[in-house]
């Protein structure tokens, strides 16, 4: 694993997470959960996480959940982030940027922002393709990854796995916070 990093003051352990394709996310590893003597990590992007949503005729953003990694919207939104010195990283799990974003302006979040299953999401960039209107929005709640500790990193816990394991980690973590 990689000896801390600092990013806003904030200290912790980083390491690579995997995810069953072999893409990467470069994560901080906030918590080691473990659950019948196994050892999970509860991680959080290094990069901040976006989500792409589709603008649809009555402005109402429409979470776009799959994507291929070289689709051309994701082209354009690259372009457009790099227009603010952003990079748009295509990694395992999520979506994330790279680069110094600019701090929310919380005023502003109701006029930009929406909600989604209950969901909070802020507006960092809108773009059009093919006279469609998309947007990459940061979610405002914490965004925790599971993934399971191996040699000198974590594999992403996913699908059937995750839905087993995921109630016994809230159970472990239920039982500490006391």
């Amino acid at each position: 694993m990689n000896d801390h990093n600092s990013k806003d003051n904030y200290e912790a352990q980083t390491l690579i997470l995997n995810d069953s394709n072999g893409n990467e996310l470069f994560c901080y590893l906030e918590q080691i959960v473990k659950v019948e003597e196994k050892e999970y990590a509860l991680l959080t992007p290094v990069d901040t996480p976006v989500s792409l949503f589709k603008i649809n005729e009555n402005d109402e953003p429409e979470l776009i959940e799959k994507i291929e990694k070289n689709e051309q919207v994701l082209k354009n939104a690259d372009a457009v982030l790099q227009e603010h010195d952003l990079k748009l990283i295509r990694s395992a799990v999520t979506l994330t940027v790279s680069g110094e974003l600019e701090e929310p302006i919380y005023d502003e979040l109701e006029e930009d922002g929406i909600e989604e299953e209950s969901e909070t999401y802020e507006l960092l960039v809108s773009f059009n393709l093919l006279e469609q209107e998309y947007g990459l929005y940061i979610p405002l709640d914490p965004f925790f990854i599971v993934g399971k500790l191996i040699n000198q990193g974590a594999l992403l816990i996913e699908d059937d796995e995750f839905d087993k394991v995921q109630p016994l980690i809230e159970s472990e973590l239920e039982k500490s916070s006391f």
